[in-house]
């Protein structure tokens, strides 16, 4: 996203929404990398849940993680 995603409405708003929440940060480190969440089950389960950020400040949904972790089963093979 570089340079363009400062120029991105969706990216202000998520960073407006944190700060009312009292988020604050040390600004150190990359900060252009974008994260994601992954839910893996275990054995031939594969991917559960895959949540890529597609701007900076995307949340994925606790409900949606905590439901594919609950779908995990320690016995797969």
């Amino acid at each position: 996203m570089m340079l363009s995603g400062f120029f991105r409405l969706g990216v202000w708003q998520n960073f407006f929404r944190a700060w009312r929440s009292g988020y604050s940060g040390n600004l150190e480190g990359e900060g252009f990398t974008l994260g994601g969440v992954y839910v893996l089950g275990a054995g031939r389960q594969g991917v559960l849940l895959e949540h890529r950020e597609k701007e900076f400040g995307d949340k994925v949904s606790l409900p949606s993680v905590l439901e594919a972790a609950e779908k995990i089963n320690p016995q797969a093979s």
